[in-house]
């Protein structure tokens, strides 16, 4: 190969590689790492909100103490709540628990939501356990008071206090003020120290016992009888001022103890036109000649009426509701078929009541130690 050949194909393949290198594409940037973006809390599950208190999802407990028969006890406690139902608009439960302590026991567990138709001795015990106040207390045909009685056979050999001494004693519950808290205060303070006592579970219990000789004596709830006028036999004037002082007073004529008896639709114990109140009307259907074979014994000292008591922390708005629904329900007929009922509570109306009111039921609870079962 000459020379000029040579510088040729060189100039040829020098320009052959500048134009390859002209061609090439050009280098990339390596990509920018990015961290990853950080990841997001989930959102907090939030709570639904609690039922309000008295809608069907939580309604209102309306407690009764079981002093007598809990069927009755429903049935008209169900009338009263569905007519507070019907003034308010708000959702009641109508419940019995199984003793009085396990009454007050609920008003201190569930302090929203509870109302309570108690005794004395348990509202006194429930407003210092735990805050439970007071709203109304109870009317019985004009009285704002009421007595325990002590029944015995009426063809026993006992006519005094004294002569309980020794005998067995038949009371509903220890819970109860006139069937337990009263007569413990007053057989102290007389010195008689009773035999065997035994818990009946309520007044018609009390009752039944005394009448078919199951207990020497019992203690039960006693209201002031109506004469044939439907009238009182002594009215609450004549009572605080001083004129009622003997047993005799307090009973109906004894010439009319032989025709005592249900009257056709077994509703009232009538004798000669005398409607009997007391515990002992209750057991009228299944013991008709009750009032043949239990007689009262002694009356004790008043105390007032039971309560209408609402928990501690009860809202304020609806607990005036109800008030005013329960003031307008006690005016109607059917309170009658409810609380009203001398089968129920025999309440026949409701007063305005204080936490003092009920002062005098703590006194008894300070003399003698008492302390509410567990």
């Amino acid at each position: 190969m000459n020379k000029r050949l040579f510088f040729v194909m060189l100039t040829l393949i020098v320009s052959a590689s500048m134009i390859l290198s002209a061609c090439a594409p050009a280098a990339t940037e390596a990509p920018v790492v990015t961290e990853a973006p950080a990841p997001t809390e989930a959102p907090t599950a939030t709570e639904p909100p609690a039922p309000a208190v008295g809608s069907p999802e939580h309604p209102i407990k309306v407690l009764f103490v079981p002093s007598v028969d809990a069927n009755i006890i429903v049935t008209g406690g169900e009338v009263m709540a569905a007519a507070l139902n019907e003034a308010t608009g708000l959702t009641f439960e109508v419940v019995v628990p199984t003793s009085y302590a396990a009454t007050i026991e609920e008003m201190c567990a569930s302090p929203a939501d509870t109302m309570a138709f108690i005794p004395g001795l348990g509202y006194a015990l429930a407003s210092q356990l735990c805050g439970v106040d007071v709203a109304f207390m109870a009317v019985r045909f004009g009285f704002p008071v009421y007595w325990a009685e002590y029944i015995v056979a009426r063809d026993s050999e006992f006519q005094t206090l004294a002569d309980l001494e020794g005998a067995t004693w038949g009371y509903g519950d220890q819970s109860s003020t006139s069937g337990y808290m009263v007569p413990v205060v007053e057989l102290a303070a007389a010195g008689i120290t009773t035999g065997e006592q035994v818990q009946t579970g309520g007044h018609n219990q009390t009752v039944t016992a005394v009448y078919n000789g199951e207990v020497d004596f019992g203690t039960v709830f006693y209201s002031v009888p109506l004469k044939p006028d439907g009238k009182p036999l002594f009215t609450w004037e004549e009572y605080v001022a001083g004129q009622i002082t003997t047993l005799e007073q307090y009973l109906i004529p004894p010439e009319s103890i032989p025709n005592c008896a249900p009257d056709t639709e077994g509703k009232k114990l009538l004798c000669d036109g005398y409607r009997i109140l007391d515990a002992r009307a209750n057991i009228r259907v299944d013991a008709p000649d009750v009032m043949q074979k239990v007689r009262i014994l002694a009356i004790s000292q008043d105390v007032p009426n039971d309560t209408l008591a609402f928990g501690p922390d009860f809202p304020a708005d609806l607990r005036a509701q109800i008030e005013e629904a329960l003031l307008s329900f006690a005016a109607t007929e059917a309170w009658g078929a409810s609380i009203g009922s001398a089968d129920f509570y025999g309440w026949s109306g409701i007063l305005p009541a204080t936490d003092a009111d009920y002062d005098v039921v703590r006194a008894m609870v300070e003399a003698t130690g008492y302390q509410a079962p567990k």
